[in-house]
């Protein structure tokens, strides 16, 4: 009689937290399947990917940027960037935040591989292992990924009101109970064109924000971070928080995630910047330091070739001009597909937010997952989210707005009534 041996189960080498992690990002999953689709010779509507792409279904580039990578001599662009990022960027990053404010002079930097090492910085610099940041109840996804995997967590508010406006009062209950919980706070705001709603506070709202900020600053440390990733594609004044940080500057630490990412059409050079804003230098060394440490301590230092053109960009006064004229253009480009997706998601009875500008909107629904999956069935892309399904306009052609606000009418006809 053959006796098999017992079957021994052989642990992972993982640590157990990271035994199940998700393999890709779902957004990119999604974006996958569409190109995928499409090279199947399906006529596919993608309004996944936070890329603008032009009228042709293509990347949409600004060709100032290369001359400005061209401009950069090799063998400096081959070697060591400074650790904490180049000087010369550093400063003109703060200039392009801050202009002629004097926060200019009270601000240091360091460099990040985009805005999301920028969120990385701010997070491992702000909060403890354990501690939650703050933020809206619509958010980006990858916060969530760059809390866990720091050994931190998101806790969020109601981003609206009744009304439909920033949700002032969630947001001040929220966090006296977080510095009452953890003693310090983290607030992050993704403001002008937020992702995914493409929400802008307007100056009433910027007041309430710093209002509440202020008094919560007189009993506990709180960090302000304004994610800025889409800033420079908002309609209007994209600066006009800066009165706001002025007055609260010094109440509390104010953080800003710079990008070239979005300012410069430019994901794949993977250039941005954390910029730390508070009137007293000794802070401003000490954070200086502790974000030089960090940079050392992931990934040493960030894309040198990348950082030497956006400095070109922004310090040279003709190719920064030539490069705002072709910023205009695009930014025109998404404001038409804005104009077309409100009138027509006006007529088809759609429930969004206020949407002015940027590169998403979302569309309130009960039933995310399946209102993408019926549109899918259409061979319209979007991305679901909690509470609403996201639209990324940016990646969508003028042309094809009426059929992807139809596809979604329908879709959101079939949702059971509540």
């Amino acid at each position: 009689m053959n006796v098999r041996a017992p079957v021994t189960v052989r642990p992972s080498f993982l640590i157990p937290d990271c035994v199940a992690r998700p393999g890709d990002d779902p957004i990119f999953a999604l974006n996958a399947e569409a190109a995928r689709r499409r090279a199947g010779g399906e006529k596919v509507i993608n309004a996944t990917l936070g890329a603008l792409m032009d009228d042709r279904g293509e990347l949409a580039v600004m060709p100032s940027v290369f001359e400005a990578l061209a401009r950069v001599p090799q063998k400096r662009a081959a070697g060591y960037a400074p650790i904490a990022g180049e000087s010369r960027f550093l400063e003109l990053v703060i200039r392009d935040l801050y202009g002629a404010s004097p926060l200019a002079a009270q601000s240091i930097a360091a460099a990040t591989p985009g805005g999301t090492g920028a969120l990385h910085h701010a997070i491992v610099n702000f909060l403890e292992p354990g501690q939650a940041l703050l933020t809206t109840d619509y958010y980006w996804g990858p916060y969530k990924t760059l809390a866990e995997h720091t050994r931190r967590r998101v806790e969020t508010f109601a981003m609206f009101d009744r009304a439909g406006r920033f949700g002032a009062e969630a947001f001040e209950r929220a966090l006296n109970e977080t510095l009452a919980r953890q003693g310090r706070a983290l607030v992050l705001l993704n403001t002008p064109c937020h992702n995914p709603t493409g929400y802008s506070l307007d100056a009433r709202e910027w007041d309430d924000v710093e209002r509440i900020v202020r008094a919560a600053s007189a009993t506990a440390p709180v960090a302000l971070c304004i994610d800025f990733a889409y800033a420079r594609f908002a309609a209007g004044a994209a600066d006009a928080w800066v009165r706001n940080v002025e007055r609260l500057a010094g109440d509390a630490l104010i953080l800003v995630a710079y990008t070239a990412s979005k300012s410069f059409a430019q994901y794949g050079a993977r250039v941005g910047a954390l910029v730390a804003t508070h009137p007293d230098e000794a802070e401003r060394k000490r954070i200086a330091s502790a974000l030089a440490y960090s940079c050392r301590g992931t990934w040493s230092n960030c894309n040198h070739l990348g950082m030497l053109a956006i400095a070109d960009l922004l310090g040279d006064a003709a190719l920064r001009a030539k490069s705002e004229a072709e910023r205009a253009a695009l930014r025109q480009l998404l404001f038409e597909r804005v104009q077309a997706f409100n009138g027509s998601a006006a007529k088809s009875g759609l429930v969004y937010p206020r949407y002015e500008g940027g590169f998403f909107v979302t569309v309130f629904c009960a039933e995310p997952e399946r209102v993408a999956k019926r549109m899918r069935d259409d061979a319209v892309f979007i991305v679901p989210v909690q509470g609403g399904v996201r639209v990324a306009l940016c990646s969508t052609p003028v042309a094809d707005v009426p059929k992807l606000v139809e596809s979604l009418a329908r879709a959101l006809a079939a949702e059971p009534r509540a």
